[in-house]
């Protein structure tokens, strides 16, 4: 059996987060290691390695997913806007092979971004 990944051992409480939300779904929490003032992780509590690894029954989860990050945005009071992230893969940056949402706000972003 695989060991469990940190996003999961938050969900299952194993480790502390700094939670910002949650709800029957999804889980959201400060990043420890922010990339900028407001670096908030949001994942869903279904265990999905990456973004290709959705399926079609994973459609309904994508869709809160994406509905959770404006409640989250105004719960923080991100007025001035924010970026949203998904790295997919190791070429990509993804470090934790739990599906994941970065909301990063607090500074101005510059483009390209990587």
């Amino acid at each position: 059996m695989a060991s469990k990944s940190v996003f999961k051992r938050i969900i299952d409480r194993e480790i502390p987060a700094d939670i910002v939300y949650e709800d029957g779904d999804c889980l959201a929490f400060r990043d420890i290691n922010p990339q900028s003032p407001v670096h908030v992780v949001l994942i869903p509590k279904k265990e999905i390695a990456d973004f290709q690894s959705v399926t079609t029954e994973d459609e309904a989860i994508l869709g809160k997913l994406l509905m959770a990050v404006p409640r989250i945005a105004a719960s923080l009071g991100l007025n001035n806007g924010f970026r949203l992230v998904l790295n997919n893969g190791r070429d990509a940056g993804q470090e934790v092979k739990h599906l994941h949402f970065h909301i990063l706000a607090g500074r101005p972003f510059g483009w390209p971004p990587g």
